[in-house]
């Protein structure tokens, strides 16, 4: 691409990264459940969710699934029914009775990068973001398309994870606040777990673009 138009792309990209989407509110929902550390988790885990898209956009995958309807319905239904999964689980694990003053259990960073990774990979709307997006700004005269696509796909995974980690850090500041208070920390978790709840029922909801 010319000067102006790496410019374009760059400004584009962030732009959207900067755009409140479900991947942001999922990590911010995940730190105020769990704390910075499972928020930072479930940033990585997004981000590597992101790259599978990156690459099954790049080798045609991605563009299969889209149009075929059962495929996409598959795609939608384990991503969606997997967020509600979560959700409950994290309500469950909120509302559980513990002794006065005893530190709220941790997630664990394996489980919230595995659970961020999984959350990513069957989200069908990051498929139709990069089919959508990127393409635009891929030159086919120069050839080395699926390299160029890769290249412009890591670019927007690496801000998305840039501004979801800023995400982390400030819902991490919050939940902090109210460490000392863990009557009104327990319904701050049941809150992140509602919306996660809400994050599942709207991919659920989501429909395939038509041809």
């Amino acid at each position: 691409m010319a000067a102006d138009q790496i410019l374009f792309f760059l400004a584009a990209a962030s732009l959207l990264a900067l755009t409140p989407g479900p991947g942001m509110f999922y990590v911010g929902a995940r730190t105020l459940s769990g704390g910075l550390g499972a928020g930072l988790s479930s940033t990585l885990g997004t981000g590597v969710g992101g790259l599978v898209h990156v690459l099954a956009g790049a080798f045609g995958v991605s563009a299969l699934i889209l149009a075929s309807a059962e495929a996409f319905t598959a795609m939608k239904l384990l991503g969606g029914f997997y967020l509600v999964w979560l959700g409950w689980r994290s309500w469950r694990e909120a509302g559980a009775a513990l002794p006065l003053d005893a530190p709220l259990p941790a997630l664990g960073l394996w489980r919230t990068f595995r659970e961020g990774a999984v959350v990513e990979a069957l989200n069908p709307k990051t498929a139709l973001f990069f089919l959508a997006f990127l393409p635009q700004f891929v030159v086919l005269e120069r050839g080395g398309v699926v390299e160029q696509f890769l290249l412009l796909g890591g670019i927007c995974v690496a801000l998305n994870t840039l501004v979801d980690a800023g995400v982390a850090l400030a819902a991490g500041r919050l939940r902090g606040a109210f460490d000392q208070r863990g009557g009104l920390l327990r319904r701050m978790r049941q809150g992140s777990a509602a919306m996660i709840m809400a994050l599942g029922l709207g991919v659920l909801l989501l429909r395939r673009p038509a041809a």
